[in-house]
């Protein structure tokens, strides 16, 4: 066998090698494949055979990757994804491409999925893929074009356009408000305070801009901010929440605000784009469309 052929194995062996890694089963990966257990065995043999080292770690009842096998079982995975990720937008787009595109969960859901039909009427030609993720990851392990931060324009190795900065706010429920007596931003740290896992220290800069000591009392967590707003909006206590995205409670009144100045973060939204895909057209006509939606959003950027 030549040099070539023997690094380019067929992709049915690295299937059945990609489900038995991830499954740690012959039968399992024979059964997702739809292929027999025997089958399975075969592609792997050849594949052992083929680079001339075990892939595996066989006993009577379990199946393991060796450390080599680990390896490559990573690469792997990427390969077949890539190929994956070809082969449907050959197969969905002929021309300008897919964008796979990571969003924040809320800014995503409340904020620049209604101005998406607008992008994709422009940009027939384009197939947008959404994944969510929060906080930095490998763009290149991920498979992703780009992606819709919240933080500083810090992120290794990619390019941050600047999309709008963000006001916070600290609000609570009508009869919460209606309860207690809030004359004063100070009158707030001795109120039940709602925390953003994401944002540990938002409630600390706020106090300082009010020129108020921090409380140490513990308050109640959470990881998503729908869940925040959710618990403010039932009375348990003060959030401090961005304005973009809690404008649609402020007009119906669900949500109301505090006394206290609304403070601007110290972070802001930002579109992170990868350098080596500052070429790929698809994020090109992604990002002008986006900072043109940013423009048309003057209430947005005044807050």
């Amino acid at each position: 066998m030549n040099v070539q052929r023997r690094l380019l194995p067929s992709t049915s062996a690295l299937a059945a090698f990609e489900a038995v890694a991830r499954l740690g089963s012959f039968t399992a990966a024979a059964q997702e494949l739809d292929l027999t257990q025997g089958a399975i065995s075969r592609q792997i043999g050849l594949l052992e055979e083929q680079f001339g080292r075990r892939l595996f770690e066989r006993d009577s009842r379990n199946v393991r990757l060796s450390a080599a096998g680990e390896t490559y079982a990573e690469a792997v995975r990427a390969a077949l994804g890539q190929l994956r990720d070809a082969a449907l937008g050959l197969m969905s787009n002929r021309h300008s491409g897919v964008l796979n595109l990571a969003i924040l969960p809320t800014f995503g859901t409340r904020w620049l999925m209604p101005l998406i039909p607008d992008f994709v009427t422009k940009n027939p030609d384009i197939t947008i893929n959404f994944v969510t993720r929060i906080g930095r990851f490998d763009f290149a392990r991920e498979r992703l074009d780009a992606a819709i931060h919240h933080g500083l324009p810090d992120w290794p190795d990619a390019d941050s356009t600047l999309l709008m900065r963000e006001t916070v706010m600290p609000v609570v429920s009508p009869e919460f408000l209606a309860s207690r007596a809030i004359a004063t931003a100070s009158d707030i740290s001795r109120l039940p305070l709602l925390h953003m896992a994401t944002r540990p220290g938002a409630w600390s800069e706020w106090f300082d801009a009010q020129g108020i000591s921090t409380p140490t009392g513990p308050g109640m967590q959470f990881e998503q901010f729908g869940t925040v707003a959710q618990a403010c909006m039932a009375g348990l206590g003060v959030a401090l929440l961005p304005q973009v995205l809690i404008a649609g409670e402020l007009q119906r009144g669900q949500l109301v605000p505090t006394p206290g100045q609304p403070m601007q973060s110290r972070s802001a939204y930002y579109l992170v784009v990868p350098h080596d895909k500052r070429g790929h057209p698809p994020v090109a006509s992604f990002r002008d469309w986006l900072l043109g939606q940013v423009e048309k959003e003057p209430a947005v950027l005044a807050w």
